[in-house]
């Protein structure tokens, strides 16, 4: 994968040294569970796990609808309220939309377009609020480049040795993920499903990507996959169990399903993102469009993998829980990389994670996007503020058949 710095610049930032809010420091709940294959630990620094023997046959699961946001500021604030003049040193980038490695009807490839900004055709009964333009998959690919940093390097978590055959990712945006995953083992098959065919034209020869809504009824065979991996679904999923079973369904007895998503609430620990910031009105928003449309965004909060992993039957249940910081504020080095990197993937394209959302679902116009926009900028570039989020990596085996769990 290419350097994501080459592509863009970040905005002016310092390191604190002042204040470390402990980010990536916490404790390991209980050891993973083993595999006959070792892999080497992900580093009690930045990731916590938590291991459990699940009942299958009791999970009952409660509503998963993200808990009320109070205290939402309304969009005409931001156009009242005042900040010091800083430049936006953002860069600007063409909409040029990449080449499809798959054979698709025209109709699939008139995107929708919103202020400009275009997200995908008509697939099922998808609704992406994700643009699929270049500039937010350029986004994405440096994000990818921050969750790698925050795993130690590492493309997954699960204990899935070296002899993997069949792989799929779901959901897997502009490739970069399964491109990757691909490259590091050449005699897997690796399937990268999407609603947008929006990845590269040259990959693998043993990758290939397929265009569907993954909320509809799959159509793999049960029992094909020896691995699937998802991440960063959050606002995108009306039912988490249905697609959690999907996953049980077609993956072998003894594979791994691996979900890794985030929450859309910013915080900090030591009091530098006030309630009334544009950091902390972020989640906020998000929380309530989610309710709003059906599609939570309070997957973490809400222990929506855990349950739905529970409900499914899957056994040896792994949890990691991750800081993921917006800046270079962190004392930790690996944790400040990780935050130069998701501040800027956050920084470079804060109007196309919005648009959709908050134009559709929760009215603002595009002109009061834009203003909030320059308010979170600011605050991003900010050396006073220690902004972060929470993200969780929850893993689960497929019994074998006959396994007393």
């Amino acid at each position: 994968m290419s350097d994501p710095s080459a592509k863009a610049t970040e905005p002016e930032a310092a390191a604190s040294t002042s204040a470390d809010t402990g980010a990536g420091e916490a404790a390991p709940k209980s050891p993973a569970p083993e595999s006959s294959v070792p892999r080497s630990p992900v580093p009690e620094t930045q990731v916590s796990a938590t291991q459990a023997t699940t009942d299958t046959t009791s999970a009952d699961l409660p509503p998963t609808e993200p808990a009320e946001t109070p205290n939402i500021l309304p969009a005409s604030y931001w156009a009242q309220a005042t900040y010091d003049d800083e430049s936006d040193d953002d860069s600007a980038y063409a909409d040029d939309l990449a080449s499809s490695t798959a054979s698709v009807t025209s109709s699939i490839l008139q995107y929708r377009t919103l202020h400009g900004r275009t997200f995908h055709g008509e697939i099922g009964n998808a609704e992406s609020w994700n643009p699929n333009d270049a500039q937010h998959n350029e986004s994405m690919e440096i994000l990818h480049h921050a969750s790698m940093l925050m795993q130690d390097d590492k493309l997954y978590l699960a204990p899935i040795g070296q002899n993997i055959q069949k792989v799929l990712d779901v959901g897997c945006g502009p490739g970069i993920w399964a491109i990757d995953f691909a490259d590091e083992f050449p005699s897997a098959q690796v399937i990268g499903v999407d609603v947008s065919p929006t990845q590269p034209q040259w990959i693998p020869p043993n990758l290939r990507f397929e265009l569907d809504d993954v909320t509809r009824p799959w159509t793999y065979k049960p029992e094909t996959f020896d691995y699937i991996h998802m991440r960063w679904l959050v606002g995108h999923i009306e039912d988490w169990r249905a697609l959690y079973d999907e996953c049980f369904k077609a993956l072998k007895p003894g594979g791994y399903f691996e979900h890794k998503d985030s929450s859309a609430i910013i915080i900090s620990d030591d009091g530098t993102v006030a309630e009334d910031s544009a950091l902390s009105q972020w989640g906020k928003v998000f929380n309530e469009g989610g309710r709003l449309s059906g599609k939570s965004f309070g997957v973490v909060e809400d222990d929506v993998q855990r349950k739905c992993m529970e409900a499914a039957g899957f056994v040896d249940i792994q949890e990691y829980d991750l800081k993921a910081p917006l800046g270079s504020w962190p004392a930790d080095e690996k944790q400040r990389q990780a935050g130069h990197f998701l501040r800027l993937g956050l920084y470079q394209d804060i109007e196309g994670f919005l648009v959709m959302m908050w134009t559709s679902i929760m009215g603002w116009s595009i002109e009061e996007i834009q203003v909030y926009a320059a308010h979170l900028r600011r605050e991003l570039r900010s050396k006073s503020m220690h902004p972060y989020y929470k993200m969780k990596v929850v893993i689960g085996r497929k019994p074998h058949v006959g396994e007393v769990p």
